[in-house]
């Protein structure tokens, strides 16, 4: 018997699913212990202990949201947060900081930041904070529903439908799926794959993107669909709509 299971959206990001975050924060004991209650409540996390890699980290824009301390070696949270809005780097940023002053957090919301809590925190509190910038992103920048040719994946319930057909997908599915519709007919590599669906500090190869990727093709199949997953040797995928399935 197969059990399908159906998540709503609210659920989804209650529960973190889809939502990877990045913690730019130096004192690694924190920073470990964040993560590790981030990883209970399942979020994806990545994990960076100086402002330049947490920059570079940043950059690439594959994160949800991004956890920001203020006191970082290399460069300062304050340059880290300026050096992505310039580069119009649009994720939720919520800056950490020993300080409570009312100047640290003028100065942090004029460079860009969306919410600023001060250490030390309530655990819970930090858990809300962050359900609640995920929602207004969320509110903002997400649809329920993707389309590309005679194909719509619904990412609420996770399914995959034609006019003809319709089938579950796994979570991992879905997210590469939807990474393959948002660029449209532009080249998905695999490293973004891999980055964005299994994270940096995951052991996954190029192999478990190559297998996902026969995994949807057999379901595009099943809904008789007439989009492929072109595969650019070397480089990686993109959608495109062919005549004969």
């Amino acid at each position: 018997m197969e059990f399908k299971v159906f998540l709503r959206k609210n659920d989804i990001l209650t529960m973190g699913i889809y939502m990877r975050i990045l913690i730019i924060e130096d004192e690694k004991k924190l920073a470990d212990s964040l993560a590790q209650i981030l990883r209970k409540n399942n979020y994806l996390v990545d994990v960076a202990y100086d402002g330049l890699d947490g920059e570079d980290q940043a950059l690439a824009n594959i994160h949800d949201l991004i956890l920001l301390d203020v006191m970082l070696p290399k460069q300062d949270g304050f340059q880290v947060l300026s050096a992505l809005r310039m580069q119009d780097i649009q994720i939720p940023i919520l800056m950490l900081t020993a300080k409570d002053h009312v100047q640290d957090k003028i100065r942090g919301l004029d460079y860009g930041a969306d919410d600023y809590i001060a250490k030390p925190f309530d655990t819970q509190e930090l858990l809300a904070r962050i359900r609640a910038n995920l929602r207004r992103r969320h509110v903002m920048l997400e649809e329920d529903e993707l389309y590309f040719g005679d194909i719509q994946l619904d990412k609420t319930n996770l399914l995959l439908k034609t006019k003809w057909n319709q089938i579950t997908l796994t979570l991992k599915e879905a997210e590469i799926l939807e990474l393959l519709m948002s660029q449209q007919t532009t080249v998905t590599t695999k490293e973004l794959l891999l980055d964005k669906v299994w994270g940096y500090e995951s052991d996954a190869s190029f192999n478990h993107v190559e297998v996902y990727i026969s995994f949807l093709r057999k379901k595009l199949k099943y809904v008789q669909s007439h989009t492929a997953i072109q595969t650019l040797r070397g480089v990686g995928y993109k959608l495109v709509e062919v005549q004969d399935v």
